[in-house]
């Protein structure tokens, strides 16, 4: 399956693209998206097109900085729960470890790793030991990324200079493309050293800048947290009960999910995340079981992680836990679903017997 992405991943682009004094429909569906798509930002999206998008944009514009001035227009509670979760992450380090787990539940395209210095002689080593975070993109066919590539980098350095403080820059920035004619907006998002044809896409910062601890409990973090908690008294009530769906799906693969945690993450108490959720007929069971049917149908169907992998990101114990929770939900083992036809999974033929060996 190819890897897909969700709208929120170009929050933004209409307004941006508008701006610039071009009409954003015919660009997106020139490749296959829906004009009306960015109002559901939670909506998977091949990736590919979202690729090809910036970069017809970046053309039809006359703007080769396309991506960074989206990120410039970006701003921490764009990110929706991934917001309201990683506030807690008690520094840099924990941060992007969150995100290295949870990026397959935002941009399956995405690849985030750690790089440490690991030379075990002092004398080897530089004044500061280096550190990188490395991105990717990775579009399961041939592809331009340079555009998704700056607009992930721009959005990672973004992120982190709001946990840490506004002050804050790393070492570097680098991007593996050659660097474009102006820099200007490179310069001036990032305000540190960009350096281009390097080996990797991605912010170098010293190790003692990977610990630096995560300040976002500060006044000036505040208007972004309060602007997105206040979208859920907005409109209705099953607002709340679509962001507690979002938080649990952010929640499970690292082990935190639960409604106190959920409640705390939204500002509120326990009492009313029930309140909220029994107005819909909803229990926060019901929606922790909703929300891990319609993942485990996704990446099961799809092949890209390994069922032990499915079972530990979707908050099981272990893999016999989520064998026996998948078969009563879907009527087979998750293998015997991975090895059924997509077109027989759709039509529900060859259900599995209840009484069938249980072979995962």
């Amino acid at each position: 399956m190819k890897p897909l992405v969700r709208y929120a991943s170009i929050a933004g682009y209409l307004d941006l693209v508008r701006s610039m004094g071009e009409d954003p429909d015919p660009l997106m569906r020139y490749v296959g998206l829906d004009p009306a798509g960015p109002s559901s930002a939670d909506r998977w999206i091949p990736a590919i097109a979202v690729t090809r998008l910036l970069e017809i944009t970046a053309a039809v514009t006359e703007h080769p900085d396309f991506a960074l001035r989206l990120v410039e227009r970006r701003r921490f509670a764009d990110l929706g729960p991934v917001s309201l979760v990683i506030r807690e992450e008690p520094d840099i380090r924990s941060a992007v470890q969150f995100l290295i787990r949870y990026q397959h539940m935002y941009n399956e395209a995405l690849r985030i790793r750690v790089v440490e210095d690991t030379r075990a002689e002092p004398a080897e080593r530089p004044l500061h030991n280096l550190a990188s975070i490395r991105l990717g993109i990775e579009l399961g066919e041939p592809g331009d990324t340079r555009q998704a590539t700056e607009l992930a980098v721009g959005v990672l350095h973004r992120l982190l200079r709001d946990l840490v403080g506004a002050a804050w820059q790393p070492l570097a920035v680098s991007f593996t493309h050659r660097a474009p004619a102006d820099a200007t907006t490179h310069q001036r998002v990032f305000g540190t050293t960009v350096r281009f044809d390097q080996e990797f896409s991605g912010v170098v910062l010293s190790t003692d800048q990977l610990d630096s601890p995560n300040v976002t409990s500060a006044p000036e973090f505040a208007p972004y947290v309060q602007r997105y908690l206040d979208s859920l008294n907005a409109r209705d009530e099953a607002t709340t009960v679509r962001r507690v769906r979002e938080l649990v799906e952010l929640l499970l693969p690292t082990g935190r999910c639960s409604v106190d945690q959920v409640a705390r993450s939204m500002g509120v108490d326990r009492r009313t995340v029930h309140r909220h959720l029994a107005a819909h007929g909803e229990t926060f069971s019901s929606v922790l079981n909703t929300t891990r049917v319609e993942l485990a149908e996704h990446m099961v169907t799809g092949r890209r992680y390994s069922l032990t992998d499915v079972a530990a990101l979707l908050g099981f114990s272990t893999a016999g836990n989520f064998s026996r929770w998948f078969r009563e939900q879907f009527g087979r083992s998750p293998r015997q679903w991975r090895n059924t036809p997509t077109q027989e999974v759709a039509q529900g033929v060859g259900a599995i017997p209840a009484t069938a060996p249980r072979d995962w």
